[in-house]
């Protein structure tokens, strides 16, 4: 079904200040869940709000603990999350490495204890719309195994690399295993396997199921043991550069909360590259569209379609799964 988006945003909104929001914080949080979705990326917008919900709930999520500033060293700053909800959390630190970036040409932000920041694409669109050069990276609890390993050790620690663009921005959102949990459990709500390998079963063997796949947290690591190895250290980034917890330390509470993250940007102007970095990206993506491809294959660059699909889903209304949607209006009665 598709929903009008400002009905979205004001369900969302009515449904956070009901669970302790103050106004602007309430707003703010219901724009980036409701942007994911609007942004085709349902399995980590208007999907994941009930369990945000439930984190609020369990007292895993404070609605109004912000995050605050531990240390100073120049270009790079350490912030505590308290805990705090994630999204809102992602963004202020983003927009604090975004300031820093335009004072030095670089800014870092490492944060610790936050929780799950849902749509990691919304901090490099929000780097990129700054015109910076935006990384960003968190761990997670355990749900991919180490390769050749039989239990979940590793996190899916997703990463965002994104690069301002005129005719059209750069953004890069990846998690470290060959699908999101998110998107597993959008198939398994659908009743479909997924389209290539995506994780293994208790033996080892590789397969399609979900189910399997989210019962057992053994997610296949993207590029086999290459993705497992740039799994573990982006959590040893991610932990030490913060002081927070690692990926295993996560999983000791068997809840995904107090979760650590990076945020890193580079100010194209304050770096002098804007003269060429527009030509030089054309020149790139023009080589790349211009690619043989098989059959009737399409070659994109990473953030192609997201315009596209925005403003879609703003003419049309964002497309929710019914039972998804009954839910969420459930929690605003």
């Amino acid at each position: 079904m598709r929903v009008a988006y400002h009905e979205v945003i004001q369900t969302l909104e009515k449904i956070l200040l009901k669970n302790g929001f103050s106004e602007d914080r309430a707003s703010l949080c219901a724009f980036l869940f409701a942007q994911a979705s609007l942004d085709g990326v349902s399995s980590h917008g208007l999907d994941r709000f009930p369990v945000f919900l439930e984190m609020i709930r369990k007292n895993l999520v404070k609605p109004n603990n912000e995050a605050n500033l531990l240390d100073s060293y120049g270009v790079f700053e350490r912030w505590n999350g308290n805990l705090g909800p994630g999204p809102l959390n992602a963004h202020q630190c983003m927009d604090r490495a975004i300031q820093l970036s335009k004072e030095f040409g670089v800014g870092i932000v490492a944060l610790q204890n936050t929780n799950h920041w849902m749509r990691a694409g919304n901090y490099g669109w929000q780097a990129a719309e700054a015109g910076c050069i935006g990384i960003c990276f968190t761990n997670t609890k355990p749900n991919m195994p180490a390769w050749g390993g039989s239990e979940p050790k590793l996190g899916n620690n997703p990463l965002v690399i994104a690069i301002p663009r005129s005719k059209g921005h750069i953004v890069l959102d990846m998690a470290m295993s060959q699908f999101s949990y998110g998107k597993l459990k959008t198939y398994l709500r659908e009743g479909k396997e997924m389209p290539f390998d995506a994780g293994f079963d208790g033996n080892g063997n590789l397969i399609k199921s979900p189910e399997s796949i989210i019962d057992n947290e053994l997610a296949l690591p993207i590029g086999l043991w290459k993705g497992a190895g740039l799994s573990l250290l982006l959590d040893m980034l991610a932990t030490i550069l913060s002081g927070g917890n690692a990926t295993f330390q996560v999983g000791e509470s068997r809840e995904e909360a107090g979760l650590s993250q990076i945020f890193i940007c580079l100010d194209a102007a304050k770096l002098g590259v804007m003269e060429w970095s527009d030509e030089k990206l054309d020149q790139i993506v023009m080589d790349l569209k211009a690619s043989l491809t098989f059959g009737d294959k399409e070659v994109r660059y990473p953030g192609e379609n997201n315009m596209k699909t925005r403003n879609k889903n703003i003419a049309e209304g964002i497309s929710v799964a019914e039972d998804i949607w009954r839910e969420i209006l459930n929690f605003s009665l």
